[in-house]
């Protein structure tokens, strides 16, 4: 059995199949979008229950402009509802929102929503809700080298990581995938050097707290070595005398 502090910490999720859920129903795709943010509001109390400290998802990439023109314009109008109705309720919840990813893009109303939004959870401390939004894992990377060398500093692993848009929290532990994919899509391709990649079939609007200890179950059955030998692993753990 996995020690209370065992974790995960830390988990990212690329929330995956909102569409497909909804062309499974015969529904347009932001009905899919629509139920997916209901099924986020339930993963955030189940990490908080779990006393997992930092939650990341995948909300909208970089490439994701390429979709069609009303299901963008769905979403955008989609996030700024969601901040409208959900924040109060957030930050009674002791929930801290972060916003990761290129905001130039955004309207003045989704930027001054986001900004609100992360102002009004500041000081809470029960969970970090990191919503990556017109991200991807290239440009963070990009992103965080040019702004390094602008200040003149070296690049180097750990100036890296500490510059880079989430390098105030720790790494991932474990990194789902929902909807039967295999693949990472650009998501935290720095962070996850070392994280534990868990891909479920369930569409995102279906992942349900069955499917969420699912998936950390497997994590608990791992043996995370970070480079050493199992044996290695199993003496750092004997308490020294």
């Amino acid at each position: 059995m996995p020690q209370p502090d065992a974790g995960p910490h830390h988990v990212a999720i690329v929330m995956d199949g909102n569409g497909r859920w909804a062309s499974k129903r015969f529904l347009p795709r932001i009905a899919g979008h629509k139920q997916g943010v209901e099924t986020l509001k339930k993963v955030v109390r189940l990490c908080a229950q779990r006393k997992i400290a930092v939650l990341t998802v995948f909300a909208f990439s970089s490439e994701n402009w390429s979709r069609p023109a009303e299901e963008v314009s769905g979403l955008m109008d989609l996030l700024a509802g969601a901040l409208a109705r959900e924040v109060s309720q957030l930050k009674r919840d002791g929930v801290r929102l972060r916003f990761v990813g290129d905001r130039s893009g955004l309207s003045d109303r989704v930027r001054t929503g986001l900004s609100l939004a992360e102002l009004e959870t500041a000081d809470n401390s029960l969970l970090t809700l990191n919503v990556c939004f017109n991200y991807g894992g290239r440009w963070e990377i990009a992103q965080a080298a040019a702004a390094l060398a602008t200040r003149g500093e070296p690049i180097t692993e750990t100036s890296l990581s500490q510059a880079i848009a989430l390098g105030v929290g720790p790494d991932p532990d474990l990194l789902i995938r929902t909807g039967g994919e295999f693949r990472l899509s650009n998501f935290l391709l720095w962070q996850s050097a070392y994280t534990e990649l868990y891909f479920s079939p369930a569409f995102w609007p279906d992942f349900d707290e069955s499917a969420l200890d699912q998936a950390l179950a497997e994590y608990h059955a791992r043996e995370r070595r970070f480079g050493k030998t199992s044996a290695q692993v199993v003496l750092s753990r004997i308490p020294s005398v």
